[in-house]
């Protein structure tokens, strides 16, 4: 029978299904499986789901539930093996004068790749460095230049909300945020309160803003003539959860009126907000 089972694995946190022969995994399950990467550790994230008729040719491995020997070399690779290999890496960096800044180190399981990520403003030749990692520990080395959004990801722990950051311990892909993003949530647009730990606009400002353009969708725009119950009306503002306008009527008065009640604009039509 087979069964398959979403796993997150790495240090980035990737989240993929894999293929297992074990019915009773339980979620928050320690297994090694077989990534594109090599062969290295994860947590099982959902319980395993039957499938018929499944390519297993085709499909990544989860090979078993980590035992007593395994958590053992894991820690050594967690506490012994990395620690060493950052510092040397480092070192060598600033030997070379890289115009490069060393954030993290992972050992596969199988130790068969070791993946040293860093940051950097532009490209780095680091094929000097690429040779000495590879003659130091024999095994394949990778390089992986990453953003200061993976950077946070990586080595920051809590948000200013007191909860562990999100891009840490679920999302899996870094969509872009905006500034017009926090302008229709009227947020502050105060730089140092709406970034995250990586500098950048925090990711949480997106998690609603679909809501909110649908709603905004609905709106007149700023600045056009309208009809409402109270007679034609130029429109000042609007506030897109609560659907209220606010408007000025031909005759000075400033009102809120329900976007319901908006009869049409000056083209016949209602307009979507700019």
């Amino acid at each position: 029978m087979t069964y398959t089972a979403k796993v997150r694995y790495g240090l980035m946190k990737f989240v993929k299904d894999f293929c297992s022969d074990l019915p009773d995994l339980r979620i928050g399950d320690r297994v090694i499986i077989g990534s594109e990467r090599g062969q290295e550790a994860g947590e099982v994230l959902t319980p395993p789901r039957e499938v018929h008729g499944c390519d297993c040719s085709s499909c990544p491995k989860l090979v078993r539930k980590t035992t007593e020997e395994d958590e053992k070399q894991l820690e050594q690779i967690e506490e012994e093996l990395i620690p060493k290999e950052y510092r040397f890496c480092a070192e060598r960096i600033r030997e070379l004068k890289l115009p490069m800044k060393l954030t993290s180190v992972e050992h596969l399981h199988d130790a068969k790749k070791i993946i040293f990520y860093f940051v950097s403003q532009g490209r780095v030749d680091f094929r000097e460095l690429v040779k000495d990692l590879a003659r130091e520990y024999k095994t394949r080395i990778e390089m992986r230049q990453i953003g200061v959004r993976d950077e946070a990801r990586l080595l920051a722990s809590y948000q200013r909300c007191g909860r562990e950051l999100c891009c840490k311990t679920w999302m899996k892909d870094l969509e872009p945020v905006t500034m017009k993003m926090a302008k229709n949530q009227k947020a502050t647009l105060d730089p140092s309160k709406i970034s995250g730990r990586c500098g950048r606009l925090m990711c949480c400002l997106r998690y609603e803003n679909g809501v909110y353009e649908d709603l905004k969708s609905t709106l007149p725009k700023k600045g056009c003539e309208v009809s409402t119950p109270h007679g034609r009306a130029k429109v000042l503002d609007y506030e897109i959860l609560r659907q209220k306008v606010t408007v000025q009527t031909n005759d000075e008065r400033i009102l809120f009126v329900d976007a319901k009640d908006i009869i049409k604009s000056n083209d016949g039509n209602r307009q979507a907000v700019g």
